[in-house]
């Protein structure tokens, strides 16, 4: 039997401060943060209902919150970079995909994000 196995963090808003603005510009109020992590199914695909048996994203949540906050950043592309280095931490995490987006951008609607994949190999060279 073939498995894959991920968690999903969507919509994480963050409290962040990015860009650098004009006056008359339209700043961002919210930066959401979508989060896939692709892990070996056997952390999902459980035969006993204990925390050992499972990947605890608590702590890499609470990073990206740390991050997030850590001060002012001109880019998204930055606070992803961040945000991927923390997740190369966890060897279970074996692949990844992160979305962050802000909004509004363009007369109080829409919204504007940044995407990016990283595979295990890429994973592996940050570890």
């Amino acid at each position: 039997m073939t498995t894959n196995a991920c968690i999903e963090l969507k919509d994480l808003q963050l409290q962040t401060q990015i860009g650098t603005y004009g006056p008359g510009a339209i700043i961002p109020k919210q930066h959401l943060l979508d989060l896939t992590l692709w892990i070996d199914s056997k952390l999902v695909f459980i035969s006993e209902d204990v925390m050992e048996n499972v990947f605890d994203y608590d702590p890499l949540v609470i990073e990206i919150d740390r991050l997030a906050g850590d001060g002012h950043y001109e880019t998204q592309e930055r606070l992803i970079t961040r945000i991927v280095h923390a997740c190369a931490q966890y060897p279970e995490i074996e692949s990844l995909q992160i979305n962050l987006r802000k909004a509004p951008v363009h007369a109080g609607s829409g919204s504007l994000g940044v995407r990016l994949s990283v595979n295990k190999t890429t994973l592996d060279d940050l570890r």
